[in-house]
């Protein structure tokens, strides 16, 4: 393109010269011709003065304001920044965008194909893998342990226990419990009844009769298990109400009662320090890695599969529910803009930064190298107006008897 944007004024050149000779010569034509020549070279010149000017010195003259690019590296990284920022990294048009885009719509039809959904699958499970291979590492899990140790003694049992409590006391979450221990109960009165009589025998006078303890054991049985059974079948029993208000009571009390707050922060402290509290966490921690990093790595296993149809049952509700798309689209563009709006500058400062550790001569090039064709297209047609200028100032002048 330089050659070409050459090659015009090199015709208006040899088109000046000729015209200038025919000039000489006596041809009223050439009048014309010179001046449209004439004027061309100029435009030539002065365009290709302008566009290199933007890149080097023209002929290696340092005149003041050329060599642009090189000299303005910096301010020209800076207000690339400044404008991607501004016009790309706000908030609002990072909004506008996304809404636009409807991608909670489309995302939900990719995710419901399944061979999407045993996809998107698959790199989770590898992620999961992943993460659950580097924390293998034993010093890694030491310190994952210590630290959750560290957090849990500092943190006070008593109220969180309470109010757990209190809202399992008033929903009746603790029946179905009491209802296996009533029952437990039952079966082992019934299954043991040489237990029973062993405490009688332990605990009566040395002169009573056998006789008589065997029958008192036997009344006793009669009875504990009667009353295990009544407890077992009315749901309100009056020991039923008491353990309702005995762990009502516990709950207020671990939520209100220094003594009892003081309690049940001391047996939590025993329970984190005795060895056997870390070695069941080591072992669950190893049962529950095992479990998942087998099951991801099986294409069949339950867990993939499951995690496939959940994938794709959640695409099918993107597209159906219309308030969970407007969900998943709010928190989309509250994270988008989150991010946006607190690491804009972050972002820029990589443009920025980056034109910055260019070479200026580099970075010249690289820019010539991209917009250089259309610059090029410039000194072309700067040549071709001063020709059609040239002519038209000549052609009045002479019109005008101007001479």
């Amino acid at each position: 393109m330089k050659a070409l944007a050459a090659s015009f004024l090199a015709v208006a050149t040899a088109v000046y010269v000729v015209a200038r000779w025919q000039s000489g010569h006596g041809a009223d034509w050439a009048g014309y011709v010179q001046a449209a020549a004439e004027a061309a070279m100029v435009g030539a010149l002065a365009d290709w003065f302008a566009v290199t000017a933007l890149f080097r010195h023209p002929l290696g003259l340092p005149i003041p304001h050329t060599a642009i690019i090189p000299r303005r590296k910096e301010a020209l990284g800076r207000s690339l920044g400044e404008f991607v920022g501004e016009n790309f990294l706000s908030a609002p048009v990072v909004r506008a965008r996304l809404r636009a885009v409807n991608l909670s719509s489309r995302l939900g039809g990719w995710l419901a194909e399944p061979a999407h959904a045993a996809r998107v699958a698959r790199e989770l499970g590898g992620l999961v893998r992943g993460a659950l291979t580097v924390l293998d590492d034993e010093k890694v899990f030491q310190a994952l342990t210590d630290t959750l140790f560290v957090r849990l003694a500092d943190m006070p049992v008593g109220p969180p226990a309470g109010r757990l409590l209190a809202q399992l006391t008033e929903s009746g979450a603790h029946r179905p419990l009491v209802d296996l221990l009533a029952e437990r109960a039952v079966e082992w009165l019934l299954d043991h009844p040489e237990a029973i009589e062993r405490a009688v025998e332990n605990e009566a006078p040395g002169w009573t009769p056998r006789f008589l303890d065997e029958r008192l054991a036997r009344r006793v049985q009669r009875e504990l298990v009667r009353v295990a059974q009544a407890v077992r079948d009315d749901p309100q029993h009056p020991a039923r109400r008491a353990i309702d208000a005995y762990l009502a009571n516990v709950a207020s009390d671990l939520r209100t009662d220094p003594e009892m707050m003081a309690r049940a922060d001391r047996f939590k402290q025993q329970l984190l320090d005795h060895p056997a509290t870390r070695g069941a966490a080591v072992r669950l921690w190893d049962a529950l890695r095992g479990m998942i990093v087998s099951g991801f790595g099986d294409e069949e296993s339950d867990l993939r599969v499951r995690l496939s149809e959940a994938i794709a049952s959640l695409g099918r509700r993107l597209i159906e529910d219309e308030q969970l798309r407007a969900k998943a689209e709010g928190w989309v563009e509250d994270a988008a803009s989150y991010v946006v709006s607190t690491y804009r500058s972050e972002i820029t400062a990589l443009i920025t930064d980056t034109v910055d550790a260019w070479d200026p001569l580099e970075t010249s090039r690289k820019i010539e190298i991209q917009v250089g064709r259309d610059l090029q297209f410039i000194r072309i047609n700067g040549t071709v107006v001063g020709a059609l200028a040239g002519l038209l100032i000549y052609s009045l002048s002479q019109l005008a008897g101007f001479h």
